[in-house]
């Protein structure tokens, strides 16, 4: 065995080597194996914070032993470095260019950085480099690629590469797979990678590429998926594709392209993925669409496609979802998608289109249909619809809100029993709301709003117990509030106004004690307020203007400082809020009668005590009197200054008056009094007053940036309001409005819309849209008895968070402050994320107020918040998103208090895992309902997202891509090399 000394003296020979190989001519004996020197070499060049190669020892003769290495068993030569996820750092050296038999060098998911040598694709024998999930930067030199010897898939994919694509890439013509997404790679796309006549999969997502498509050759036979999602193409796309017969996956999203779908795509029978959404398409969906008969999913949403819906769509028997919004087509859905039986969700909205709603819908497995048109107001279509509801059991959402939908809504609603959302509003129906509709056992939101329905709300109302939202504002509805209602124990939203609605307001809605709105104005309600309303503790508005109700309001928080204009139009009510004083009530004086007679009396003479019990009865009235009058004056005095108070707030600075044509205009307006508020759509149309803000019984909690409240717009659509506490940290007007602006921008259909702000120097608004199914915290942990998430609402509501978090990370934003208390649940059962990019807001990211602050969450918090020499990145989310998967599979909270101890969901998860026994760990309320193929792989992926080391994280986009395949696992790769 060499000595130490010898050895260490050929490293340094073997480094002159590499220097320069002139100046030094000698023959290194094989025996003493270039591998070895090679590594050692490597080894010199990185950091190894876990002691992962501590086996890698010099004075060893072979280095096939050693962590990672993988040799040729005859010859001993190394053939495969793989170091994933090992914790490494520092940078690529340059002694792998000794392993000239290396095969395959796989570093990824470390923390690598530096940039990527020209020499690294020289070695003869290389045939896979997987460098992805580093931090690796600058630009690749353009000739990298020029001697590739046998190179068959590169990946660079999450990194931090800029420049131009290697046009020396077209020189590898044995290239088969090439991922370049996630970076920041600008310019075209070299036209060269057309001509690979190998190469199977092109992901080139992400970037900042520009430029047209390079146009397709027959070089590409073999290609099956080519993704250039989210990047800034334009032009149409190029002739050729249709000669890529094996293609299975194209993905062109979020670009600039233009034109129609080229003619010769229709050869594409294998493709199952075809999305080109987000663009600026249009024309016509060509007839041939029905030919690519392997489609599962296609998504041409978002686009300026027009016509009608062909009806070769009936031909895609294997489609599972179709997304055709944000278009303009027209017509009808065709009746040939009958024979679409495996589709699962269907998506037309906000289109044109007309006809009668095809039957088929509902004799489907349809879980999903959305055909709501959110026209303007005035644009309803001619053609008349009927609403015919035939057994279907799977139907979970049915929105047809905003077409020309006429006819009754009859009993035969009740067969879809798996309902969960029902929106039917701005239509024509007429007719009843018929009983059945109390069937529905499972509905949580139920809206008829603006339509022509009359009769009375049917008591059967009440059989919907798990209502949260009842929407029947602008009908002919009469008859009273049935007290059936008082069943819906979940409901938060009530929304009855403008109907012909009469009698009392019953009692029993006190019992409702998750209310939150309330809006029963311009009906013929009569009667008084029940005082117990008095008690509902979450309840943030009501509105009851422009009814015959009379009497005191009930005395508490919420009614004390009620807003007058949902008062207003009720003449016979009376208190501080409509600044009318209620009529007295005083007891009866109690007066002695004179001709009362008793023994001692004599006639003629005064009974002894007479004159005493006057003056007794003088001096009680006296005290009586002037008491009244005490309490008549002090009455007056606190109505006085509690008007003072709402005057001087109203006036205030700091308040914001909600009060349209005035401070609220669509236009941004600046005053020393109102401030400056913006609204990035639509004209505002507040209703409530300053007290929306500054009153408790408004909050909808409280986080490290601030309060969140609650107010409602005239037509009762809601708004969630930031406070923000943090004025001293935030950035100058200037800063403060270009960063606000940038985040209203963000549309997600995962993420919670941000729709304005107010600004003034001692007060921050941030005016958000209101998601009305509540926080996912509430729902895993605040749920009772046998209202739970089901395995697959916790799947899509992962899905639908990493989704949400990947599209931030491209824009270059991070969270932050990932917890299930900032993922909301809209009406159709999707996840939101709200409390984005709030700390761009700041002037600097310091941790301490990141981690004291922002990340407030026990549990969540990525452990590089307390070590300041490691850089905070986009990695602290996945960390967060981790701990989140954990606690939707398992139900448990991320840290948890016992009696005499403390648990920690990721370390009690891992232990499990370790054990054999993670199946143990999943909800207990899911036992037998949850497929095991499906939830120990997320929560694996749950657990690769918690690692201690950032590098070992997955990026969001790839956390994205797992998942989908957990759902819905493909036919297979074939392995390359």
């Amino acid at each position: 065995m060499p000595s130490v000394l010898n050895m260490k003296a050929l490293s340094y020979l073997f480094l002159l080597l590499l220097i320069d190989p002139g100046l030094v001519v000698i023959s290194v004996n094989p025996s003493l194996n270039d591998d070895v020197l090679g590594l050692i070499v490597f080894k010199a060049d990185i950091k190894d914070p876990k002691g992962k190669l501590v086996n890698w020892n010099e004075d060893d003769e072979t280095c096939c032993g050693w962590v990672g290495v993988k040799c040729n068993p005859r010859s001993n030569r190394v053939i495969e470095l793989n170091l994933d996820g090992l914790s490494l750092s520092g940078r690529i050296g340059r002694g792998l260019f000794q392993l000239q038999f290396l095969r395959k060098l796989s570093l990824a998911k470390n923390n690598l950085t530096g940039s990527v040598s020209p020499n690294i694709a020289r070695l003869d024998n290389l045939r896979v480099i997987d460098l992805s999930d580093n931090n690796l930067s600058g630009e690749i030199p353009d000739d990298i690629f020029r001697q590739c010897g046998s190179l068959r898939a590169i990946s660079l994919a999450r990194n931090k590469f800029t420049g131009k694509i290697p046009t020396s890439l077209s020189s590898c013509s044995t290239l088969a797979a090439i991922d370049l997404s996630f970076n920041q790679f600008s310019g075209p796309i070299p036209s060269g990678i057309w001509t690979l006549s190998g190469l199977r999969s092109l992901v080139l997502s992400d970037n900042l590429l520009e430029g047209e498509i390079p146009k397709t050759t027959e070089g590409l036979k073999n290609l099956r998926t080519i993704n250039l999602a989210r990047n800034q193409l334009s032009g149409k796309i190029p002739d050729g594709f249709g000669s890529c017969l094996l293609l299975r996956s194209i993905d062109l999203s979020e670009n600039s392209l233009s034109g129609s779908l080229p003619d010769d795509m229709k050869q594409l029978t294998l493709c199952s993925y075809l999305s080109v959404s987000g663009n600026a398409f249009s024309g016509e969906i060509p007839e041939w669409i029905g030919e690519m008969k392997s489609l599962e999913a296609l998504d041409v949403s978002l686009n300026r496609f027009s016509g009608m819906v062909p009806s070769s769509i009936g031909n895609l028997q294997s489609l599972k979802a179709m997304n055709f919004s944000g278009n303009g087509f027209s017509g009808n859905l065709p009746e040939s998608m009958i024979n679409c039986t495996n589709l699962l969700a269907l998506d037309v909205s906000q289109n044109s289109m007309s006809g009668d709603l095809p039957s088929w819908i509902f004799k489907s497995d349809l879980q999903k249909v959305l055909v709501s048109e959110k026209k303007l107001r005035g644009g309803l279509k001619n053609s008349l619809y009927s609403l015919e509801a035939v057994a279907v059991q799977s139907l979970k959402v049915l929105d047809l809100s905003d077409n020309a939908f006429s006819g009754e809504i009859t009993s035969d609603i009740s067969v879809l029993s798996s309902l969960k959302l029902l929106n039917l509003s701005k239509n024509t129906l007429s007719g009843p709301i018929p009983d059945a509709i109390g069937e529905l056992k499972s509905l949580n939101s139920l809206d008829l709003s603006e339509n022509w329905l009359n009769g009375s709300i049917p008591m059967e109302i009440g059989g919907a117990v798990s209502l949260k939202e009842l929407r029947l504002r602008k009908n002919h509805l009469a008859g009273g509030i049935p007290t059936s209602i008082g069943n819906c124990t979940s409901l938060s939203t009530l929304i009855l106004s403008q109907n012909s609605l009469t009698g009392s307001i019953p009692t029993v809605i006190a019992k409702l004690t998750n209310l939150q709105v309330v809006d029963l104005s311009l009906n013929n309600f009569t009667g008084t307020i029940p005082k117990q309303l008095a008690n509902l503790p979450n309840l943030l508005s009501f509105n009851i203007s422009h009814n015959n109700l009379k009497g005191e309001l009930p005395a508490g928080s919420f009614f004390n400082t009620i807003s007058p204009s949902y008062l207003t139009g009720n003449p016979s009510l009376c208190g501080a809020a409509v600044k009318k004083s209620c009529p007295s009530v005083l007891p009866k004086p109690i007066v002695l009668n004179p001709n009362t007679t008793s023994s001692d009396y004599t006639p003629g003479s005064l009974t002894p005590n007479v004159g005493h019990k006057r003056i007794i009865l003088s001096i009680s009235a006296l005290i009586a009197i002037g008491a009244a009058v005490v309490i008549v004056i002090g009455v007056i005095a606190i109505t006085v200054l509690n008007l003072r108070v709402r005057s001087s707030a109203s006036n205030a600075p700091a308040a914001l008056t909600f009060s349209a044509g005035e401070e609220f205009s669509h236009s941004p307006t600046t005053d020393a009094n109102s401030g400056k508020l913006v609204m990035f759509s639509g004209e505002p149309d507040f209703s409530t007053g300053a007290h929306a803000l500054l009153n408790k019984d408004c909050e909808l909690g409280r986080g490290g940036f601030g309060a969140v409240y609650q107010t409602v717009l005239r037509d009762g659509h809601a708004v969630a309001i930031k406070k923000l506490t943090v004025s001293s940290l935030v950035k100058s007007q200037e800063d403060f409005e270009r960063e606000v602006k940038k985040l209203g921008k963000v549309r997600h259909q995962n993420l919670v819309a941000l729709e304005g702000y107010y600004w003034t120097p001692s007060l921050q608004l941030l005016i958000y849209e209101f998601v009305s199914g509540g926080s996912l915290y509430k729902h895993l942990h605040d749920g009772s008895g046998g209202n739970f998430l089901s395995w697959n609402e916790r799947f899509n509501i992962i899905l639908g968070t990493a989704k949400a978090l990947a599209h931030l990370h491209h824009m270059n934003i991070i969270h932050y402050n990932i917890k299930s208390t900032n993922v909301l649940m809209d009406g159709y059962g999707e996840a939101k994320v709200g409390d984005f990019g709030l700390a761009r807001l700041l002037p600097m990211l310091d941790r301490y107020v990141l981690s004291s602050k922002i990340q407030s969450a026990l549990g969540y918090m990525a452990p590089e918040f307390a070590c300041r020499t490691v850089k905070i990145t986009e990695k602290c989310d996945v960390y967060g998103f981790g701990v989140l998967v954990l606690e939707v599979v398992t139900g448990k909270r991320p840290v948890e208090y016992m009696e005499d101890d403390v648990v920690v969901l990721c370390d009690m998860v891992r232990g499990a895992l370790e054990e054999g026994r993670v199946e143990e760990c999943i909800d207990t309320r899911l036992q037998g309902k949850f497929p095991a193929e499906e939830a120990i792989p997320v929560m694996k992926l749950g657990l690769i997202c918690t690692s201690q080391v950032p590098s070992n994280r997955p990026d969001m986009g790839e956390v994205v891509n797992i998942l989908e395949l957990i759902r819905c696992p493909s036919e297979g790769q074939e392995e390359l090399g």
